[in-house]
């Protein structure tokens, strides 16, 4: 199973959050694909435009599984401080 939690921060408190699950088969998607389709969940949920992913955001996902977007991934403009997401359970086969 994967799951990706993403919460919704300003003045450092967290406003919401939504835990996102793929139960699908690890052959069927791979794992970025699943970033995606979580991420794109998320956005649809909280009705916000989807981020764009600078190099920072990627760098930091691929060390940590967890990056943030602030106002600059985001053409909109967004009523909270940053949008972040992290992988908290992953297939064993990755």
């Amino acid at each position: 199973m994967f799951r990706l939690w993403a919460k919704e921060w300003k003045e450092n408190r967290m406003v919401r959050d939504i835990t996102i699950c793929d139960g699908a088969p690890p052959s069927e998607k791979n794992r970025t694909k699943k970033v995606f389709d979580a991420l794109e969940e998320v956005c649809y949920t909280f009705d916000l435009g989807k981020p764009i992913w600078l190099d920072m955001n990627i760098a930091e996902f691929k060390r940590v599984d967890k990056t943030r977007f602030s106002k600059d991934n985001f053409i909109e403009e967004i009523p909270f401080d940053y949008l972040e997401i992290q992988v908290i359970e992953e297939d064993d086969d990755f």
